[in-house]
């Protein structure tokens, strides 16, 4: 299984992301792209397998991944504070990758009918969800 992770801003999600599916599922091959270098390179740090940054990146990398983490912004053009761009939601939400989002209610998109969980719950969560894919496949 590929596991894809996307960040941006300073790739804090993005770290705990990879670290904890590179702990609970470490036979996955882990895939980073960052929108910006500081966020490529906090993901790479906690254990990524390969890490690119930028635009295409996303693009190519949505193309080969069997599943895709990130925060719901990934799919909202000019989210993450302008950095997630239409070609970059476009890859997301297009890809045939099954889609974890992490329902994050910042940077003027609010989720209703969502817990206000924490960042680490809600990273919790989203790695039950991708070992419970990792299962049936």
């Amino acid at each position: 299984m590929t596991v894809l992770v996307i960040d941006a801003q300073g790739g804090g999600i993005g770290r705990q992301l990879v670290s904890s599916v590179r702990q609970e599922l470490p036979e996955a091959t882990v895939l980073a792209v960052g929108t910006n270098s500081a966020a490529t390179a906090a993901m790479l740090k906690a254990g990524a397998h390969q890490a690119a940054t930028g635009e295409n990146a996303v693009a190519v990398a949505c193309r080969r991944a069997d599943v895709i983490v990130a925060p719901i912004g990934a799919v909202i053009a000019d989210s993450m504070l302008g950095e997630i761009t239409p070609k970059m939601a476009a890859a997301v939400a297009r890809s045939d990758a099954k889609r974890v989002l992490i329902p994050f209610n910042h940077c003027d998109n609010i989720i209703v009918g969502v817990a206000d969980f924490s960042p680490s719950a809600l990273i919790k969560m989203a790695v039950e969800e991708i070992k419970q894919l990792h299962e049936k496949a």
